[in-house]
């Protein structure tokens, strides 16, 4: 399989560290121009594929004609490349699920995979249940209320500081509560487990959002309810935060290379 990635922040270097155990047959990176020299001299490249360029332009990007095009570079660039990917054919993996709560930048993304005949991968991320929400959501009325809490050094950078004070804080607090559209928006490298959830089961809009700081925690805990004429489930999720991001979790890298298998693999589940 010949896989792209856009961007290398800590969710693709460490999706490419792991790569080395199976390797994909080629890789393709596209990063800012000013970077592609360096990157062409990173070691885990080569053991991650046997081929390799590092490009510095979508256009470059396209004309390798990948089979796979995993983004890992934040909203900005879902808005500006999203579409562009998808209505060349190309299937694209979503990793910064949260731009989708922008609706003009969602309705970009379904028209040009429709028009690409293209299919655009929403991976679980950092949380579970995703299945049997999707499942239950389809008996209407579903309800869903989730509550993410980090440490405080996770929310450093996020408006999070102009409620409270992050480096003061002896026990959790409650920072942001609202629909999961608005935290997508405001905490944008936060929130894109409450855009998962919101996607899968009650919308953005309908889906309830709690934003907890807290100096007790070790790594990021996701917690949800959910409640149907199906059924409901109660769901609480503890994940180590990725090393050099406490905003992420590790298990947002394997939930990516899972869906790179699924691509690959003959078998799924």
């Amino acid at each position: 399989m010949h896989m792209a990635i856009i961007g290398y922040g800590n969710i693709a270097q460490r999706a490419v560290a792991w790569l080395a155990h199976r390797p994909v047959a080629r890789l393709t990176v596209l990063m800012r121009p000013a970077r592609v020299a360096a990157l062409e001299e990173d070691a885990a490249l080569s053991k991650a594929a046997p081929r390799v360029s590092v490009v510095g332009t979508i256009d470059e990007l396209l004309q390798a004609k990948p089979d796979l095009v995993v983004e890992c570079a934040g909203h900005q660039v879902v808005a500006e490349q999203g579409p562009r990917i998808l209505r060349a054919g190309h299937d694209l993996v979503l990793v910064s699920i949260g731009a989708l709560a922008d609706q003009g930048v969602a309705d970009q993304l379904q028209l040009a995979a429709e028009a690409g005949s293209a299919q655009m991968t929403l991976p679980s991320g950092a949380i579970g249940g995703i299945d049997l929400l999707a499942a239950l959501a389809l008996a209407g009325d579903v309800q869903v209320s989730y509550r993410g809490t980090k440490p405080p050094a996770a929310w450093a950078g996020t408006r999070a500081e102009e409620v409270c004070d992050l480096s003061a804080l002896t026990s959790p607090q409650v920072f942001f509560e609202g629909t999961a559209r608005e935290a997508a928006m405001a905490y944008p490298k936060n929130a894109n487990v409450a855009a998962t959830l919101a996607l899968a089961g009650a919308g953005f809009d309908s889906t309830r959002v709690a934003l907890i700081a807290d100096p007790a925690a070790t790594g990021n805990q996701h917690a949800y309810e959910v409640s149907s004429p199906a059924g409901g489930f109660a769901m609480t999720i503890d994940n180590a935060a990725s090393a050099g991001n406490a905003k992420t979790s590790v298990a947002t890298v394997y939930s990516v290379l899972r869906e790179i298998n699924r691509k690959r693999d003959a078998v799924m589940i």
